[in-house]
């Protein structure tokens, strides 16, 4: 069974940086694309960013240029840079790991950006 456990996230001023990383465990075999998503009150989820298992980075129009995903394929961990952070950016934040078919999930990490 994979398990993904996300540290990171917190409060902010509008202008700062947060750091969010996610662990995935259970897995045998490499993971295919991990990422991060994120969920603000009353709305849909959203894709943040993306990368496959060769490096290969998507990110959402709103946070490119502020937000870097990278990953360290040694280790299952994905990391989500967040730079020059706006009110807009707050969320509960996932992290997403596609694994032989399968989606999984974290349980999500609160970020919150303050005007």
């Amino acid at each position: 069974q994979v398990q993904l456990v996300e540290s990171g996230g917190g409060l902010v001023q509008a202008g700062g940086s947060l750091s969010l990383s996610c662990v995935a465990s259970g897995t045998r075999f490499r993971i295919g694309a991990m990422g991060w998503y994120r969920q603000a009150p009353g709305e849909q989820r959203e894709l943040v960013a993306t990368i496959t298992g060769g490096g290969s980075t998507n990110y959402a129009d709103s946070v490119k240029d502020r937000f870097t995903i990278s990953r360290h394929n040694s280790n299952n961990t994905v990391f989500l840079q967040m730079n020059s952070l706006k009110p807009e950016d707050t969320a509960v934040y996932y992290c997403y790991v596609g694994y032989y078919g399968g989606d999984y999930w974290g349980q999500g990490t609160q970020v919150t950006v303050s005007s």
